[in-house]
């Protein structure tokens, strides 16, 4: 096996705020990697749209993280993921491009001992079937119940991790998906927001008295990368196409610290 290329720059985009937690999952372990992070602000959510315009919409994010000087690309939506990976790797076909679809249905089906998976995913990603597609291709006897979860991205963006309404709109969720599928052990974090609320998740299945293993997309990436990074100068550029203020203010929810300056540009 050959050795992976030693990468200096990352550029991690996604729709909104919810990339952030790849962000910092990449930084919490590798916090000399520079990173430039764009949320497309201006376009979210990006679960509601149409798969062309997810893809339109992510080989614009990219050209302008590619013009910023990154040697690679996390694609941080799951939605994009699921919609435009093959696209932006013919586009851009000298930048290694990783999404989170792949990597957060490997480690699933390593975790599953059931062989009975759960997806938590934004409508977009529900409905591309991008998870069984993939989960299946490591496991094909494997069986995979997905659901939709639209209401758990306002409720992380607004800061309700820990909230009454959060744990109720958990709670109708999960427990009609609980009773299809009683051999469940694993349920996939199909959006970049939903690690936000994973403590709660994890207390919300316990109450179900379903414990669950969650899949992080952001643990599972920053694995995959792990090979490629290399210590560099720990620069760090947060853009957003709309709202940096508003942005500003929820970013450490997400991000885990407070992010001291978030540049507003224009991508269009």
């Amino acid at each position: 096996m050959t050795e992976q290329k030693k990468m200096s720059r990352i550029g991690v985009f996604d729709s909104g705020i919810g990339g952030l937690t790849v962000a910092r999952e990449l930084i919490s372990q590798f916090p000399k990697t520079d990173l430039v992070y764009l949320g497309d602000t201006a376009r979210l959510p990006y679960g509601a749209k149409s798969p062309e315009t997810v893809t339109r919409y992510a080989v614009r994010c990219v050209q302008f993280l590619i013009d910023a000087g990154v040697d690679q690309v996390v694609v941080a939506c799951n939605t994009a993921s699921a919609h435009a990976i093959p696209t932006l790797r013919t586009i851009f076909k000298g930048i290694p491009i990783l999404g989170v679809v792949a990597p957060g249905a490997r480690v699933a089906v390593s975790a599953s001992k059931s062989g009975v998976i759960g997806v938590l995913g934004t409508e977009g990603t529900v409905s591309s079937k991008s998870y069984p597609r993939a989960i299946h291709a490591l496991q094909p006897d494997a069986k995979v119940l997905s659901l939709a979860a639209p209401l758990l991205v306002p409720l992380a963006e607004v800061g309700w991790l820990d909230h009454d309404v959060t744990r109720l709109a958990l709670r109708t969720y999960l427990e009609p998906l609980f009773e299809s599928a009683p051999d469940m052990d694993t349920l996939v974090l199909g959006c970049t927001h939903y690690p936000a609320l994973k403590s709660t998740i994890d207390a919300v299945c316990s109450s179900l008295d379903r414990p669950m293993t969650l899949v992080d997309s952001a643990e599972a990436v920053t694995a995959v990368l792990a090979p490629t990074l290399q210590d560099s100068k720990a620069r760090r550029r947060i853009c957003v196409t709309d709202l940096p203020d508003r942005f500003h203010r929820v970013a450490a929810t997400f991000f885990g610290d407070t992010i001291s300056e978030v540049e507003h540009v224009d991508i269009t």
